[in-house]
């Protein structure tokens, strides 16, 4: 059951995230937001409350590991412990290799694969200690599926994969670990593509795109599930996407 569990999520400011945070607050979680954008954080916190959930916020930056630390202090130091961590936030930046945007290369690593990491090293000791908790990774279909100008992204979600199923085998019994992979979906995400024609891609691709509350949903599923139960992977894509 998901009522009273205390929910940390990163990346909440918009798209899936945000979705995220107002469907589990709905569903009877204590949902802590983290994100770089406070001024959405409070206007999601606000909306949320206005609902009758319970929301607490705090700036977050995913790669800065203290910053990670931080919040789950906050949701410990306000709800006395962490039942899930939501590892959601992350870029895309696509381009060709031969371009050598190697500074987005570095943003991608930073933010998909080791925010990840900081985020689990965040919560682990605590999850440990209360012997019951979940870990939720986002990656993607790309995590799945290779293609041009996505070569970085893509390795770095199917690095998600691996640290998840990593993480998995070794925590076994008390803590459950969850990787969703979305297809494409309404977000923020095609903002950071700065090369001109993988943007025109991707806005074609996003034409079938499905609403972040889908995403939303699956987590809200997988979280819901009994302690015994852990659902280990979801690929949630549009049903008319071919990849």
């Amino acid at each position: 059951m998901i009522k009273d569990k205390v929910v940390i999520i990163t990346g909440a400011s918009s798209g899936i995230g945000e979705a995220t945070a107002k469907l589990l607050a709905k569903n009877g979680a204590k949902v802590i937001l983290g994100a770089r954008r406070i001024n959405r954080l409070e206007a999601i916190a606000k909306a949320i409350y206005a609902e009758g959930g319970i929301a607490e916020y705090q700036a977050l930056d995913v790669t800065e590991r203290k910053q990670l630390e931080a919040i789950a202090q906050l949701a410990k130091d306000k709800f006395g412990r962490v039942d899930v961590m939501i590892n959601n936030a992350g870029v895309m930046p696509l381009s060709t290799l031969d371009q050598l945007k190697v500074e987005e290369w570095d943003r991608m690593i930073d933010v998909n694969i080791k925010g990840v990491l900081y985020g689990i090293a965040s919560v682990l000791p605590v999850m440990k200690a209360q012997k019951s908790g979940q870990i939720i990774n986002l990656s993607s279909i790309g995590g799945h599926h290779v293609s041009p100008s996505a070569a970085v992204y893509c390795a770095t979600k199917f690095a998600v994969g691996a640290i998840s199923e990593g993480l998995r085998q070794e925590v076994g019994g008390d803590i459950r670990v969850t990787v969703i992979s979305p297809g494409v979906t309404e977000s923020e995400l095609a903002n950071t593509i700065s090369d001109e024609s993988a943007r025109k891609g991707m806005q074609e691709f996003r034409k079938l795109c499905i609403p972040a509350e889908a995403i939303a949903r699956s987590i809200l599923f997988a979280i819901s599930q009994p302690d015994d139960v852990d659902i280990s992977e979801m690929i949630v894509r549009p049903t008319a996407s071919p990849y």
